[in-house]
């Protein structure tokens, strides 16, 4: 039982540093409920599976040094679907070889057609509900793709809102992934991202969707600001 409580104390930590990019042992302590003993135990194991890495910052410019950690390469793909790997030399093989076959034109309709088929299977699966209805159904159809995926709210100040625009604005919200079920496709093919996005604004047509976050930037995460577009008003 001890080592099951390990075990799943190192895939919180895993989850945690993949979802914020980086945190102490003290910020780790006080989020898994963990002493601080336990945490930097479990974080030592971690880097000596080089899962996680450290880097040493002096806070104030005075006092010991204190260690921040973040995923490891290895790490992130630790949190991979299974056998995302192998799947994934296989498809970015696949594509390599259709490219060559058909020319550049007929690989772009191709790519386009399998978008638009994916677009038209996630709207049926969507629904047409309330904003935040569809874009929960929407991160749960990418959670069973293999995207660790979740979505909040945009929390607006009042104060910083006309009051016209007050109630347009609060039909927001961030939509986030912070893996990538096809990064390896993604790293040789960028102009899938492309279609991504634009898969995500077909099912979404009363929005507006920008991409926030990008992985293939280097970034931690895949973000999109989902937001309601204003109706116009005939009165």
């Amino acid at each position: 039982m001890a080592t099951t409580h390990q075990s799943s104390t190192k895939q919180d930590i895993l989850e945690y540093l993949l979802k914020h990019s980086q945190a102490t042992a003290f910020e780790l302590s006080e989020v898994l409920d963990v002493s601080p003993q336990a945490i930097r135990r479990h974080l030592k194991d971690l880097e000596a599976e080089e899962l996680v890495l450290y880097s040493s910052i002096v806070q104030g410019g005075m006092g010991r040094p204190q260690h921040v950690y973040q995923l490891s390469r290895q790490g992130r793909d630790r949190l991979q679907p299974p056998s995302g790997d192998r799947y994934g030399e296989f498809a970015v093989s696949l594509l390599d070889t259709l490219a060559e076959t058909v020319g550049h034109d007929q690989f772009k309709s191709i790519l386009q057609k399998q978008w638009e088929r994916k677009a038209q299977e996630y709207c049926d699966r969507v629904g047409k509900g309330s904003l935040r209805e569809r874009v929960e159904n929407l991160v749960e159809l990418r959670k069973a793709e293999g995207f660790m995926a979740e979505y909040h709210a945009v929390d607006l100040d009042d104060s910083s809102v006309g009051e016209s625009l007050g109630d347009t604005l609060r039909d927001r919200f961030i939509f986030m992934e912070h893996n990538c079920a096809i990064s390896n496709v993604a790293e040789s093919f960028p102009t899938i991202c492309g279609h991504e996005l634009e898969m995500f604004a077909a099912i979404l047509p009363d929005c507006t969707v920008e991409r926030t976050h990008w992985i293939i930037n280097g970034e931690h995460r895949c973000g999109y600001l989902v937001q309601a577009r204003k109706q116009k008003s005939y009165e």
